[in-house]
């Protein structure tokens, strides 16, 4: 660093020494994101990062990177997906969904997490997804089915308003049956935190941040907030449905998205690949439950998550800017307003 500058060669050894997992090795990253990510810290665009812009590095994004604060959200092992009216054992891929448990508590026995969440499918009787309810709701002339040939797994369109495609389910997870419980060999850390979704009867919520028309929010979001969660490690029942929509919504609103692979289990497996596809095209990342410690402890450092955060950044400050001319215009337009003589 000399005058107090760095330039991009020497900020890509900056990175070689940040992007490396707990035994030593280098990540590589390409030479086209360690530019992306320089570019948002040279926000003079002079070539440098000075010292006031390596400040905004050091505490904005190293530190997250080597100090994250990791929340572990484990989606819907609940009696109903892995014994129960929705055993997804029963779906095309065949999968157990008893098997997500014991790495799941092996976790929660061993890793630091800085929170631990519970989300928990919590639907009332008369609920959209049930296809046992298909009748209860006209269905829009543009549905392939109508209420009499649909089947249960096959997608119908209700008439709204607004008009809404809807997956059919087995009755499941009803409000305080057996079936919506934790499945009991399940640990249940003493702070864990029980998130509640699918409760409105008009409009199904795969993810655990929003239901699937972004009505309404979940409580998540705010607990989130409230812990300053920069990490989350996402895993359950289905990988393919509210495990893989749920990671999909985190990556949206800026968190660092870690997917647990061997802590899934799913329904269809073409849906299954899609779904890690849209996680690691999206900037998360997909990992083993053995990896997850030394990711947690700030040892195993993957050039993803610190791609994803830099371009958190570079967003929010292009918003901050947007918002800062707006409110500059704004100003400018009272100023002239007043500065108008009366008629």
């Amino acid at each position: 660093m000399l005058d107090d500058r760095l330039s991009l060669n020497e900020f890509t050894l900056i990175c070689r020494a940040l992007f490396r997992n707990d035994k030593g090795h280098i990540y590589v990253v390409p030479s086209d994101r360690l530019e992306q990510m320089f570019a948002v810290f040279d926000k003079n665009e002079d070539g440098y990062i000075d010292r006031e812009e390596f400040q905004f590095c050091w505490n904005q994004w190293i530190k997250t990177i080597v100090r994250p604060i990791s929340a572990f959200l484990i989606v819907d092992v609940q009696n109903d997906f892995i014994s129960g009216s929705l055993n997804i054992s029963n779906c095309s891929a065949q999968q157990n969904g008893l098997e997500v448990i014991e790495p799941i508590n092996k976790l929660l026995d061993t890793v630091d997490f800085d929170a631990a969440f519970y989300s928990l499918d919590w639907h009332p009787s008369d609920h959209v997804s049930f296809i046992d309810n298909i009748k209860q709701r006209p269905i829009h002339p543009t549905s392939p089915l109508n209420a009499d040939n649909a089947q249960v797994y096959d997608t119908v369109i209700f008439a709204g308003p607004p008009p809404m495609k809807q997956r059919l389910w087995p009755r499941h997870c009803v409000q305080d049956s057996w079936g919506s419980e934790l499945h009991k060999d399940l640990k249940v850390v003493e702070h864990g935190v029980k998130v509640y979704k699918g409760t409105n009867p008009e409009v199904d919520s795969y993810s655990v941040f929003w239901d699937n028309k972004k009505l309404s929010d979940t409580t998540l979001c705010a607990q989130l907030r409230l812990k300053g969660s920069t990490d989350i490690y996402v895993c359950g029942l289905a990988y393919d449905v509210c495990v893989g929509a749920t990671a999909i919504d985190a990556l949206s609103a800026g968190y660092r998205t870690i997917l647990i692979d061997d802590c899934c289990r799913g329904v269809d497996l073409n849906d299954i690949e899609s779904t890690k596809q849209t996680v690691i095209s999206s900037n998360g990342v997909i990992v083993s439950s053995r990896e997850v410690k030394a990711m947690v402890e700030g040892r195993d450092r993957r050039p993803e998550l610190g791609y994803k955060l830099a371009m958190e950044l570079k967003n929010s400050e292009s918003d901050l800017s947007k918002n800062n001319a707006c409110r500059r215009q704004s100003q400018q337009q009272q100023q002239q307003q007043q500065q108008q003589p009366s008629q």
